[in-house]
């Protein structure tokens, strides 16, 4: 049995390794002539690959579930051995995924942890019971250690081999255990809250978004609903922007090859973009990024030292080719709008344009009502200096500029050795949502390589022409991704300055419906967004059904309200609030909206 209180990453690596040992061979004793690839512990679970005769069940998991429970049971204990590559072939024999493997490993010149060696590569097995893999491990000592009440194989999915369309497609079992019951009841209680706020579900339910696969993977189709989440939320971040000394710019979202080879994205991003398109025999790209369009209207005329800093923020569609298995929803797809922004600006002006930048981001992040961040520093590899571009004094200014707004900000932060790009330091600012989880939305980046490249200047108060300093960042990091995040952060139920519809006013007769749509004038008078249940439906089923679109106020409007020109207000937490004034609620729900608050 597992120690309960041993919750320490290696040892939880290791239960989860194997754990999915015993899982591979429940499944190869249901299908003997079954193949298997590679079966990793991961965060927070394990997989396994294999190539069976038929597609697995739901069914199928709880029969392979009982039999780990058995082979748990046999208390058999993790052998590890040592074999030469002849060895190895000759026990995967019938296993092609090993032999390729292995195969792989010889031709590396690697052991099987990945390490330089001399001469003939060594292996390393591991068995329990019946079962050898070709396995790094580490493992745990015994199966009997892995708590027979404390894992759970949890879904099936398609996986191609090596992660290559072009390859065979292979069925996935992805399990979790932990070292006790209750850490696993916890976990799925954590899985279902997940499913309950999975914005693909949400977005279906709630009317947002839509994605056609007839008309291209990962393009997002923006619903009435969504469209007005978006715009309340680009109206909100230009008003900012213009508050906090930002221009707004337009670029195109074609660029000719030649742009593409200046910046360098064809040399080191080409794997991202897609195929040309020719235009009077001239290749164009379709932008992955702004950038270098911002500097073209940099360089569009002199610039002088007395002009700088100049901040240009743009909502610029852009396009990146990713590979269909990776698209998901509005978190991974291929075309999307980013909140891009360019600073340039004096070396001296650069530590107040960080310090500003980054108050910036945390108040724009904060709005929205994240408020829990995760910061990572990215700097050089300090034994390969020779890597990035730039001068070593302006890498050493950026980090220095970096470490003290994030310090004088109270920031925590991770540094992330060798983790820079080779064209400057950055900040990453991960946000934690209402789940705890962690996405990567801002990102303030220093560039040395730009404006080298393009050859941007200023001239300078002595009359000479000087380098500017070039800082990209991204703030929501990209309207689909930000979308998404918050509709699972809110589980679909909006701030009330964000929600697409604000009130209902339900008539609880049709006799009523005359007055719900005064009500509705009224209240779009005062600027909110209202509409009428004109349904015939009981006013219950009214209730439940916008209660179901997360809609914040529900105002229940019979002859009494009539009469006194009042509404009863319901919230869609279910709490009644009663009888008031058209001015009351209005107050209400005004102070909900400028506060940016939840209900």
């Amino acid at each position: 049995m597992a120690d309960k209180n041993d919750h320490n990453e290696d040892f939880l690596h290791k239960l989860r390794h194997s754990t999915a040992h015993v899982m591979a061979q429940a499944v190869l004793e249901m299908f003997p002539e079954g193949k298997i690839a590679i079966g990793p512990a991961i965060a927070e679970g394990f997989y396994y690959d294999f190539d069976l005769p038929r597609p697995l069940t739901p069914e199928d998991l709880q029969v392979i579930e009982q039999r780990m429970r058995e082979i748990i049971a046999g208390n058999h204990p993790f052998v590890r051995r040592e074999l030469s590559p002849a060895e190895a072939r000759a026990l995967y024999a019938d296993q092609p995924y090993k032999l390729e493997l292995i195969d792989g490993i010889v031709a590396g010149g690697v052991d099987e942890y990945g390490e330089k060696v001399e001469g003939e590569v060594i292996l390393s097995t591991y068995r329990h019971d019946t079962f050898e893999d070709l396995c790094r491990g580490p493992h745990v000592d015994n199966t009997a250690q892995i708590p027979a009440d404390a894992f759970k194989l949890l879904s099936i999915a398609g996986a191609y081999w090596r992660g290559d369309e072009r390859r065979p497609m292979l069925q996935r079992i992805y399990g979790t255990v932990w070292p006790d019951k209750a850490a696993l009841d916890d976990y799925l209680h954590k899985l279902a809250e997940t499913e309950r706020r999975d914005h693909r579900r949400l977005g279906r339910e709630l009317d947002l978004f839509s994605t056609h696969e007839e008309a291209g993977a990962g393009l997002i189709y923006w619903h009435p609903h969504g469209a007005r989440i978006r715009h309340e939320i680009e109206t909100f971040w230009k008003e900012e922007h213009f508050k906090g000394g930002y221009d707004l710019v337009y670029s195109p979202h074609i660029g000719k090859a030649d742009l593409w080879q200046t910046s360098g994205h064809l040399k080191f991003y080409r794997e991202g973009m897609y195929a040309p398109l020719t235009i009077d025999e001239q290749e164009y790209y379709l932008k992955p990024m702004s950038c270098p369009f911002h500097i073209l209207i940099y360089n569009s005329r002199r610039r002088s030292y007395r002009e700088l800093p100049l901040r240009w923020a743009e909502l610029g569609t852009v396009y990146r080719y990713e590979r269909s298995g990776v698209l998901h929803g509005l978190l991974r797809v291929r075309g999307f709008t980013q909140d891009d922004a360019h600073l340039f600006c004096r070396p001296d002006q650069m530590p107040a344009e960080i310090l500003r930048v980054l108050r910036f981001s945390l108040h724009i992040l904060r709005a929205f009502g994240l408020q829990e961040f995760n910061v990572e520093l990215s700097v050089r590899d300090p034994d390969h200096l020779e890597k990035y571009a730039g001068r070593d004094e302006d890498w050493r200014m950026a980090e220095a500029a970096l470490v003290e707004a994030l310090e004088s900000e109270g920031l925590p932060y991770k540094r992330m050795e060798g983790e820079a790009v080779f064209y400057g330091p950055k900040i990453d600012i991960k946000v934690k949502d209402a789940l705890g989880r962690s996405w990567q939305l801002s990102t303030i980046q220093f560039d040395f390589n730009l404006p080298e490249r393009f050859d941007m200047t200023f001239v300078g108060e002595d009359g000479k022409e000087h380098r500017p300093y070039m800082i990209h960042r991204a703030l929501l990091g990209s309207l689909e991704r930000f979308f998404g995040v918050l509709i699972e952060h809110y589980a679909g139920a909006f701030p009330v300055w964000l929600a697409p519809v604000q009130a209902r006013v339900i008539p609880i007769a049709d006799r009523h419906l005359d007055y719900a749509y005064q009500v509705q004038r009224e209240l779009e008078a005062a600027g909110l967004r209202v509409d009428v249940d004109s349904s015939g439906e009981r006013m219950q089923a009214k209730i439940r059904e916008a209660q179901l679109s997360k809609i914040p106020y529900m105002l229940v409007v019979g002859d009494r309200e009539a009469k006194t020109g009042t509404v009863n207000l319901r919230l869609r937490t279910e709490e009644t609030r009663g009888e008031m004034s058209l001015a009351e609620f209005i107050a209400l729900a005004r102070e909900a909206i400028v506060e940016k608050r939840p209900l």
